[in-house]
């Protein structure tokens, strides 16, 4: 399946199954995403946070972007997540993940870190966006909530590269309701978290990428839907009945997320 044309597009990252030993599942993990093949869920995004990418190497890595793609077998699209402070590296893994089967890749923006010799923002994502054989979404999630990493400005030239499919908004709010003006056209704005399923939809969010995602994407769905049709009284009526269960959900982690994917 092709990246969905139409929105909203709602991704969730891919919970990874771990045996008693450890080791990864991947059969576990296929017949998972056999069954999210089936929901409302857009697509999958393989080696972030939520999937739990700084406990895996990059072997674990590529095998389980490699069954996520065999086994949604074309019903869905998937997005390989990137952590690199070098645009070098940044730019291999694109293009390793994409010979694994990803459609788009996920990077970070790096640190800001405040120190004047830090290389601008700009010239790290020219690179990777020149050097990636796939589209590229760029996340903004600072290493603390409130944190800022690009300016407005910044991302109105990140947004403007060529090879750019979409912008993840930070759990700063506050600070995003100020930049989709300086989101490019062409760029997609996702919000990040179930919480801010509507207050993203209401400043121009098109779809998200929220953990939010494994449990009911169908309602993830709806919210930005009814938001993008302007039928804001039903969005807060769904938006109200997800909040407390994205609250547990964020205060607890992966953990909680594997628990209620068990339940369901």
């Amino acid at each position: 399946m092709a990246i969905p044309a139409s929105d909203p597009i709602i991704v969730a990252p891919t919970n990874m199954p771990f045996r008693a030993d450890e080791s990864l599942d991947l059969d576990a993990l296929a017949r998972n995403v056999d069954k999210f093949s089936n929901t409302a869920l857009s697509g999958f995004v393989v080696g972030s946070y939520g999937g739990e990418e700084f406990h895996m190497g990059e072997p674990e890595k590529i095998a389980a972007l490699k069954t996520v793609v065999e086994a949604h077998a074309g019903r869905k699209f998937v997005i390989a997540g990137i952590d690199a402070l070098s645009p070098t590296e940044a730019v291999r893994l694109a293009n390793l993940y994409a010979e694994g089967g990803a459609d788009l890749v996920r990077v970070r923006i790096p640190p800001a870190g405040g120190k004047a010799s830090t290389a601008p923002v700009q010239d790290y994502f020219e690179q990777v966006t020149q050097g990636s054989p796939i589209p590229i979404v760029i996340i903004h999630q600072p290493k603390t909530a409130m944190g800022i990493d690009v300016t407005p400005e910044e991302l109105r030239e990140l947004t403007s590269f060529d090879n750019v499919f979409a912008y993840i908004m930070s759990l700063n709010y506050r600070y995003e309701c100020r930049m989709p003006p300086f989101v490019a056209g062409n760029v997609k704005l996702w919000t990040c978290n179930g919480t801010l399923l509507m207050p993203g939809g209401m400043i121009g969010a098109v779809g998200a990428c929220l953990l939010f995602g494994n449990w009911g994407p169908h309602i993830a769905r709806d919210i930005i839907r009814a938001c993008l049709d302007g039928r804001y009284a039903e969005a807060r009526e769904m938006q109200e009945r997800i909040n407390h269960l994205d609250f547990l959900g964020m205060s607890w982690g992966v953990g909680v997320q594997k628990a209620g994917l068990n339940l369901l």
